[in-house]
């Protein structure tokens, strides 16, 4: 019998859609020429990066000219937190962020720490949530960026974007937000949220690899972050990936179209999940907040339970999960989201991250709730924790 495959690992990554890959393949084959190129062929990919830049600013409220090229979310985090920095030293060197930020946006600060800027790095409630009043108090005559992500991506939590971008224009400090996860899952307006960077990654999105783009609002004083050359408007120099361009705009149309059918199956399916499995399974606990959530987001943290062993028997059985942000899953260290959101080391190792996408079924749901019943009984019965844990509460 033919094992099942079930991909329950959307926030990692996402395949490429069959309508974006055909959009792609004509700018690797006879479609080649160099956007900066003078002849025929180099106008029909010049062409091709307006025509992306148009239809992706139409997805977030703005126009074509604020929209920036990179080559994913990390190096979007990057230059917007580098070039940020650099740009407005004279004015002051505070960073207000927060402890659950992507790796991406929490190392660069890290970076900057070492040559002399100081970071706030904010708490958040037990789900995950910024207070944004404790966000005001730490604002300073010297702070200079705020950057918050949209929402996180291990726990799913929506934070409180548009009045986090509300209290950083009323104080004149701009406002960064990492929309890597949230991007066509939730509308995005930056003009009405008071947004003046935001990041996005093509492959999170049904598009391809090694493309993303970085939002920057008319009148941002922000550096250049790779010299060599005048593309970009001469923000970010080299040859464009115009394959990558084309594909992102293309998957960012087609999920921003579909998106509220989407977003509406992914939610029925979620909630789902989220039922059976706290209904079912026993000392199991829901990470992230139950109604500002992602739709395409669960994740649950098992009493007595290793994660990576759950992870590897879903493998058996077919099923890709993960225990959190795929670019921290070489590490044997617990989530940094879970600490923050107060679970001991001991209850944070043992979580679990699905995230689903459109094309996940309700019968998917339930193949991966009835395995998972069976896996951490089965880890739990090898378990002395467990068993010691058991006899207390039978006295």
């Amino acid at each position: 019998m033919e094992k099942r495959f079930i991909y329950m690992d959307n926030a990692a990554t996402t395949p490429v859609r069959r309508e974006v890959l055909d959009a792609m393949l004509p700018y690797f084959t006879e479609k080649f020429g160099n956007p900066s190129s003078i002849y025929g062929i180099s106008g029909e990919t010049k062409k091709a990066i307006a025509d992306a830049r148009e239809i992706i600013a139409g997805t977030i409220g703005t126009a074509p000219e604020n929209i920036y090229f990179t080559a994913g979310g990390s190096e979007s985090d990057n230059w917007a937190v580098k070039a940020t920095a650099e740009a407005y030293a004279e004015k002051g060197k505070h960073i207000i962020t927060t402890k659950i930020e992507h790796h991406a946006l929490l190392h660069t600060c890290e970076y900057l720490e070492k040559r002399g800027y100081e970071v706030t790095y904010l708490d958040v409630d037990e789900n995950g949530l910024v207070d944004v009043e404790a966000l005001e108090r730490a604002i300073r005559p010297d702070t200079i960026l705020i950057s918050v992500m949209f929402a996180n991506n291990e726990i799913g939590t929506i934070e409180p974007v548009a009045e986090i971008g509300r209290v950083a224009k009323e104080h004149g400090v701009l406002f960064h937000t990492d929309a890597v996860q949230a991007y066509t899952q939730v509308p995005i307006d930056v003009d009405a949220m008071n947004i003046d960077m935001l990041s996005v990654s093509g492959h999170k999105i049904n598009g391809p690899k090694g493309i993303g783009f970085l939002y920057i609002r008319r009148g941002v004083k922000i550096r250049s972050f790779v010299h060599g050359g005048a593309q970009e408007r001469h923000r970010r120099a080299g040859t464009e990936n115009v394959p990558g361009i084309v594909g992102m705009a293309r998957a960012a149309q087609l999920a921003v179209a579909e998106m509220e059918e989407r977003t509406a199956r992914e939610t029925a399916v979620r909630d789902h999940l989220i039922e059976r499995i706290e209904r079912e399974i026993p000392y199991a606990r829901l990470n992230g907040d139950r109604v500002k959530r992602l739709p395409n987001n669960v994740n649950f943290s098992f009493q007595f339970i290793e994660g990576e062993s759950m992870l590897i028997m879903l493998d058996g059985k077919g099923v890709c999960a993960s225990s959190g942000s795929a670019c921290t899953s070489g590490s044997l260290d617990p989530s940094h989201v879970l600490l923050a959101i107060g679970l001991p080391h001991e209850i944070a190792h043992g979580s679990l991250r699905l995230t689903i996408s459109g094309e996940t079924t309700m019968e998917d749901a339930d193949f991966v709730v009835d395995h998972l019943k069976e896996i951490v009984e089965r880890l739990r019965s090898m378990s002395p924790l467990y068993e010691d844990f058991v006899k207390k509460q039978q006295k």
